[in-house]
């Protein structure tokens, strides 16, 4: 029997490129996206599609509810992945903002989790992936809206595992780094819409910033395709006793080791040199 992944997010980057594995690993994907036009593209490309707007409760339940009858009444994973970013020094970011971030990369996923949940628990098996980030790990000057989201949903995913015991549903988390995406893209034109860099005392410092989402190719001999990010979901959602975190790339890896071995004051200096 086919088993179906719902997975959020796949206009492009990560959930794209998950959408197509998963298909050629025996699953059944269902690929979900934000806007109409993109639902269409993945349904013209052979994919099963349902639109999903993790800013939107009703969207988030009628595509779940799409999602779920497609599925024959349950799904066996969920790949939550469809985030952005909002940069900007937290002293100059409205708050509409910072909520505008969670409700899209944590308060969404916790809404679409309890859809689909229920029927899993009803099967007793099921796998939840939820696609974090090394900055859910360490903070970064200007990205501290996209910080808290991630290290809430850090939070949010162990309570969870830990509540899930005994169910047959597992939860894991991916930890990328710097990923080839259209993430800087989109965070550039959050930035944008929500940040006035002349009125700030961070004015010199944004222009790093907006360079640095302008640019293409992410840090170099760092960035990782969205590729990367295949072999550990289908780990987390392939194998019998799936890992708590899978950490993608060398930074995630590099700041989870000095997270543990350095005081807080020495990583704070290698922290603040970022741009």
């Amino acid at each position: 029997m086919s088993r179906f992944v719902l997975i959020t997010g796949c206009s492009s980057g990560i959930g794209l490129a998950a959408a197509k594995a998963l298909g050629e690993h025996g699953f059944t994907v269902i690929a979900s996206a934000r806007k109409a036009e993109d639902v269409t593209r993945l349904q013209q490309a052979g994919l099963l599609a349902v639109q999903l707007d993790l800013a939107d409760p009703a969207s988030i339940e009628q595509g779940a509810g799409a999602a779920l009858a497609l599925a024959g009444g349950r799904l066996y994973g969920l790949f939550n992945n469809g985030a952005y970013g909002q940069p900007g020094a937290l002293e100059d970011l409205p708050t509409e903002a910072l909520r505008e971030q969670f409700e899209t990369n944590l308060f969404g996923w916790h809404h679409l989790i309890r859809q689909v949940l229920p029927a899993m628990l009803a099967a007793r098996e099921g796998r939840i992936v939820q696609n974090s980030s090394v900055l859910g790990l360490v903070a970064m000057k200007y990205r501290g809206a996209y910080n808290a989201s991630k290290f809430a949903l850090e939070g949010y995913s162990d309570t969870l595992r830990l509540e899930l015991v005994g169910t047959g549903v597992h939860i894991s988390l991916i930890e990328p780094g710097p990923i080839d995406t259209r993430f800087r893209a989109n965070a550039r034109s959050a930035f944008l819409r929500h940040i006035d860099p002349a009125q700030s005392r961070h004015q010199a410092a944004y222009q790093q910033t907006l360079s640095r989402l302008e640019r293409e190719g992410g840090a170099r001999g760092f960035t990782l395709p969205s590729e990367a990010c295949i072999p550990p979901l289908l780990h987390a959602l392939t194998s019998e006793r799936p890992r708590h975190r899978y950490p993608v790339t060398f930074p995630t890896r590099l700041f989870a080791i000095l997270r543990r071995l350095l005081p807080s004051r020495w990583l704070d200096r290698i922290l603040a040199k970022s741009a």
